[in-house]
Parts: C-alpha cells; sequence; structure tokens
C-alpha cells in the first residue's frame, strides 16, 4: 500500500483502515514507518523488509498468512515495488495463493508529472538511472530518440552528474523538469532548458538537497523538415497519378496525415504552380 512521499497528511483514509486492521506490516524501514503510525495512534507487529532481506523475509510472510494473519505491506514512501522494495515479495504470496489488495496513494512521479505542464497523454517513467556514468549514457543513448516524456528518479549526490549526462544524450535545447522534495517542506519545481539545468542548481546550495524527480520533454520530430518532404514527393506523384492516389500514396510513403496532403494537393492544382514547385501534374 502508499504512504506519504514526504507530508503524512497525504495518507489516505483507506490506507490508514487497512494499517489499523492489519496483524503486522512489512516496512521498508521500521523507524520510518513507526513515525507514521504514531502520528496516527496506531500500534502494530512491525517486519523489515527492505532490499537486502526480502528473498529471506518472503517466506516468513507467507507463513504469517497462512496462519490466517493479515499482512500490510508498505516502503519508507510512495508505493512498494515502484522503484522501491516488495515485487519479490508480492510475487511469492500470489504464488501461494493469497490475494495481494493494492492500495494507491501519493506517487512522486504522478505528483511531479501533473504540475510540469508537458503537453502529451504518454510517458515513459525510467525510475532510477544506473549509478555509474558509462552505463547512464548507454541507457540514454537508447532513450534518446523517444518521442514521450521521459520521468527519472535521482538521488542529490548524483543529480549534477545526471544533469550532464542528459544534456550530451539529449541535446542542450531540450526542457527539463526538476522536481525537488516532491510534497515536503521546501518543495521547489523549476523548468529551464537542460542546458541550463547545472547552473540552476548551482546558484543556491539548497537546490542540491532532496530526492529529485526528472521530467524531460520528449524528441520533437523535426516539422518543418517533415513537412517539405511530404511536399516534394507529392508533387513528383501528382506528375503521374490523379490527385485521390497521389495523396493516398504519399500518405505511406511520408508517413503524413492523407487528408491534409489530398486538401494540398488540391491546393496545387488550384494554384497551379505554387512558388517553389514544378506544375509537373495531371490535370
Amino acid at each position: 500500500m502508499a504512504t506519504p512521499i514526504g507530508n503524512l497528511e497525504d495518507v489516505t483514509l483507506r490506507a490508514l483502515d487497512v494499517l489499523r486492521k492489519a496483524d503486522a506490516i512489512a516496512a521498508e524501514d521500521t523507524r520510518v514507518t513507526s513515525r507514521l503510525l504514531e502520528r496516527y495512534g496506531i500500534s502494530r507487529k512491525l517486519i523489515a523488509l527492505h532490499e537486502h532481506n526480502e528473498r529471506r523475509t518472503a517466506p516468513r510472510i507467507v507463513e504469517e498468512l497462512q496462519a490466517g494473519r493479515s499482512v500490510a505491506l508498505v516502503s519508507d514512501a510512495g508505493t512498494p515495488g515502484f522503484s522501491d522494495p516488495g515485487a519479490h515479495l508480492v510475487a511469492a504470496v500470489r504464488e501461494a495463493g493469497f490475494r495481494v489488495v493494492p492500495v494507491p496513494g501519493a506517487n512522486a512521479a504522478a505528483a511531479a508529472l501533473s504540475a510540469s505542464g508537458f503537453a502529451g497523454p504518454q510517458f515513459l517513467f525510467y525510475g532510477f538511472l544506473p549509478a555509474k556514468s558509462s552505463e547512464r549514457r548507454r541507457a540514454l543513448d537508447a532513450l534518446a530518440r523517444i518521442r514521450y516524456a521521459l520521468v527519472f528518479y535521482e538521488a542529490p549526490h548524483r543529480v549534477i552528474e545526471t544533469l550532464a549526462d542528459l544534456a550530451a544524450a539529449f541535446g542542450a535545447a531540450r526542457r527539463i523538469v526538476l522536481a525537488r522534495e516532491m510534497t515536503k517542506l521546501f518543495e521547489e519545481i523549476h523548468t529551464c532548458a537542460l542546458g541550463e539545468a547545472a547552473a540552476w542548481l548551482a546558484a543556491d546550495d539548497k537546490r542540491v538537497k532532496g530526492e529529485f524527480v526528472l521530467i524531460v520533454e520528449g524528441a520533437q520530430e523535426d516539422i518543418d523538415a517533415a513537412a517539405a518532404d511530404a511536399r516534394r514527393v507529392l508533387e513528383l506523384l501528382l506528375a503521374e497519378l490523379p490527385v485521390k492516389q497521389a495523396a493516398a500514396l504519399a500518405a505511406r510513403i511520408t508517413g503524413a496525415r492523407k487528408n491534409e496532403l489530398y486538401d494540398l494537393a488540391l491546393q496545387f492544382k488550384a494554384d497551379d504552380a505554387p512558388s517553389g514547385f514544378a506544375a509537373r501534374r495531371k490535370k
């Protein structure tokens, strides 16, 4: 189940109900979870379950379920299994035949995206990039041509290096949203070009603190070049084919919209030799 990513008041009523009714709570860090439980007056048995002991602890939690007890799974903040431990336990519990019920809540990626201002319904959540620079650069090279917004998580001690690698892989002009300390007291959301991001961080030492969500806009098609290519192909086809056939074939070749190419073909016909184009088309 999801827990607050900063502001403890972001916990849902359903999450509190589950925590109160659970016989035990498997927590990434029992100290962090204890603070949440104390805030809402909840006292339950805690089981430590983190990246270093998850495989060893999963059988113990399955035994709790087999004994008829209920267990709630939480990470330090956000949703277990979402760039946090928990996926192995969930798989083990389901394999043992028990039901896993997700309890949604606060999510840093979704919160940052909602405040990014980047248009488009698609995005790719990557999570944490590799810690080693060479591996990180290879990963970014593979993402450079993706046209969806790219969402990364990054730790404060690596964010400057990551920004440099992002600019090298994607180009300095591409926009980025830096969302820092989401839902917390010093939350900050800044949009700039990738080439300006490092300077913005360096302008204030406090900015290189806290967990980051980095949202980079997707690769942009060179619209002018694509349009010019479609017009050129259409012109050549009109020299040999009727308008409807030329527009349909040009759309298949270039990926442009057939209706737009058909309208453009009719315009060519009406103008009878627009500037920059030869009048080699069927009447």
